[in-house]
């Protein structure tokens, strides 16, 4: 299992945590996905077949594009 936490500065509004998480939480492999709006991150666990670039794809299509890797 792996854990990532990403920057997605496009989160304003709780609307925004809620379709990341709903979007995010669809993909096949991803455990839980918590987005914070205080924050802009987002942290999701996940195993294969989800991946690090569906994931990225996913955000970027839906209008979260990430910005960065943060360190846990």
């Amino acid at each position: 299992m792996t854990t990532v936490v990403y920057s997605v500065p496009a989160i304003s509004c709780g609307h925004c945590t809620r379709t990341i998480e709903t979007e995010v939480g669809e993909l096949q492999g991803v455990q839980s996905v918590k987005a914070a709006i205080d924050t802009k991150k987002v942290e999701i666990t996940f195993d294969a077949p989800a991946s690090e670039d569906k994931i990225k794809s996913l955000l970027a299509e839906i209008n979260y594009p990430v910005a960065g890797l943060v360190t846990i």
